[in-house]
């Protein structure tokens, strides 16, 4: 646990140094009073106890309690601000960080788990510097110096009171350790829950078209019913611990009581040190009590602080050595690649993409199509082979001179909750006003943008939910217009659009890959005829290469796919409303 927050100081010494500073000043001002307040009750039992001097005592401490105010208030403020701006730099630490990652990461891990590390994680670490170490660090403070005073009246009756901390820290040691195994999963439930929310809300045109709401949505509430039987246990397991670790301070304070009443009868302490131990002795044990619970609050925060710095220490994509291409060819050589530790999705794949050429990959679903294009734009690194543009390996070269390289049109578009012309103009930022609105025309957005109360500057909504399909694509194209990158992967760009937005599409297209080297994905085989090279896929190989005609004469793979493709043009609903038939008598089923 200290590694990790020696860890985290590393971030803003300077911040962390001052606000401990702080605190530790603030912990003195609050324990010196307890010496004066000792000097009071030695005066008033001396016999002869002398007004101006205990008023002077009094005077004193009033204006340490004020200037203690002062610097409380000082203090809390610097030490928000010092979380607040440790957290905000550890969010943006962590932003950056995550966009060096390679997109394996994201696949290896839940994105949902990635948003609670940088919103709940964080905020715990929040939690950590603006309270819990500050607490500690006062507490800690006052307790060395009250603890100084009682020695000074009485070291039997001193040693009596802080005898109760071994037992209380043997309390709290073993309520740590439950704190980490319960913890631990509390935090996987707290993310489960999360994730399974996430899904019932992304999910909730087809859960409620199943009938699938309510309780009858399982996954969430199995969720959530663990989620609150882990919290219970994250709060009941430890928690006796705790409490005894309480009871022994009590125990042993009321033992120093029987031990000073004994010692006042015998004669060897007197009234006045009775009185001090009384009053001031109890207070010894108000910082070990928030101590006490503020180290237990700190060992489950701590986690929180594993999961961030594990995030953190996620080795980052190689950023290469900057090498720059001499052409916009693309080349695989004997690539093989595997997602985590599932089969080679790719087996030793080589080709060649001519530089403003159109090469056409198509295939069985799974048989590595968008794998490649994921390659090209260097998503993920080839575990053997290599991946050339221009002649120069992708790994070579910094991740985001490659990511310059391309532009890209899926057909599960996404836009960000702002305005059509933010995000077209996401596609280069330095764009002009003017490059923006042609960009928007080449690819037909003003078609329907003009027809929207705010035109360009309506908002799209998250993902992009206010738009069609349709409508998104062309945005998503405009934004790839506006990039002019030289080269150019389409994957499925028109697989889901009706017959009048796919021609709309289509002539957007046609603008979008003028004199580029384009990679088609596509399963619509009519749209690629004309591809200078079509790469046949099965099962991560190439089995067929050549033009369509070259394919067809064949009479392969891709003959196949083709026979299929023209045959479903026949499907056809019969009078009974419950049959789908095809004019064709059977389907041949590719293997």
């Amino acid at each position: 646990m200290i590694s990790n927050l020696f860890y985290t100081f590393k971030t803003a010494p300077a911040l962390v140094r001052k606000s401990l500073l702080s605190e530790l000043l603030h912990g003195l001002l609050v324990a010196v009073p307890t010496g004066f307040l000792l000097l009071i009750i030695q005066e008033l039992f001396s016999g002869n106890p002398v007004a101006q001097r205990i008023w002077l005592y009094v005077i004193i401490m009033v204006v340490l309690l004020g200037v203690q105010l002062w610097l409380a208030a000082k203090t809390m403020i610097g030490t928000n601000v010092m979380a607040y701006t440790l957290s905000t730099n550890l969010r943006i630490k962590l932003g950056d960080h995550l966009q060096r990652l390679s997109m394996g990461t994201f696949k290896q891990r839940d994105p949902g788990d990635l948003a609670a590390v940088v919103l709940q994680d964080v905020a715990n670490f929040e939690m950590i510097f603006a309270h819990t170490i500050g607490n500690i660090a006062g507490a800690v403070f006052a307790t060395l110096i009250i603890s100084v005073f009682l020695f000074i009246t009485d070291w039997r009756l001193a040693l009596v009171l802080l005898c109760a901390l071994p037992l209380s820290w043997v309390m709290i040691r073993i309520s740590n350790y439950l704190i980490v195994q319960q913890g631990s999963k509390h935090v996987a439930a707290r993310n489960e829950t999360s994730a399974r929310f996430l899904e019932y809300v992304q999910g909730i045109r087809h859960i409620k078209s199943f009938g699938m709401t309510g309780k009858r949505f399982t996954s969430l509430e199995t969720a959530l019913n663990d989620f609150r039987r882990a919290s219970i246990r994250t709060e009941a397991i430890p928690g006796p611990f705790v409490l005894v670790a309480g009871l022994a301070l009590e125990v042993f304070f009321l033992l120093m009581i029987y031990l000073a009443v004994t010692f006042l009868t015998n004669g060897s302490l007197t009234p006045a040190a009775v009185i001090t131990f009384l009053i001031v002795g109890y207070r010894l044990y108000e910082p070990i009590k928030i101590v006490l619970v503020d180290y237990v609050i700190l060992r489950y925060m701590n986690i929180s602080l594993d999961r961030v710095i594990e995030v953190l220490r996620t080795p980052e994509q190689s950023a290469g050595k900057g090498y720059v291409p001499a052409g916009f060819n693309i080349s695989f050589e004997q690539v093989t690649f595997g997602y985590q530790d599932d089969k080679a999705v790719l087996q030793n794949v080589s080709f060649e993409v001519p530089e403003r050429s159109m090469l056409a990959l198509v295939g069985p679903s799974g048989s590595g199509k968008t794998t490649i294009t994921a390659l090209m734009a260097r998503f993920w690194d080839v575990q053997s082979g290599s991946v050339k543009i221009g002649g120069t390996d992708v790994k070579e070269m910094d991740p985001s001179r490659v990511y310059s390289l391309i532009s890209e049109v899926f057909q599960d578009v996404y836009l960000f909750d702002d305005t059509i012309y933010n995000n077209i103009r996401f596609g280069r930022m330095d764009a002009t006003d003017e490059e923006v609105r042609d960009a928007a025309a080449r690819a037909m957005v003003l078609d329907f943008a003009w027809d929207l109360p705010e035109g360009l500057h309506a908002r799209t909504g998250e993902g992009g939910n206010k738009l069609s399909g349709g409508q998104k694509q062309r945005i998503s194209i405009a934004r790839a217009l506006l990039k002019n990158a030289p080269i150019v992967l389409l994957d499925e760009a028109t697989a889901s659009l009706d017959p009048e937005n796919e021609i709309y599409i289509q002539q957007a297209i046609r603008e979008l890959v003028k004199d580029k080297t384009v990679v088609v994905v596509a399963h619509k085989l009519a749209t690629i005829r004309h591809a200078e090279q079509i790469l046949v896929l099965q099962e991560g190989c190439i089995a067929e290469t050549g033009t369509h005609t070259q394919l067809m004469e064949k009479k392969g793979l891709y003959h196949h796919l083709w026979e299929i493709q023209q045959q479903s043009g026949g499907w056809k609903i019969t009078g009974n409303r419950s049959a789908v038939v095809s004019v064709h008598d059977t389907v041949p089923i590719v293997k």
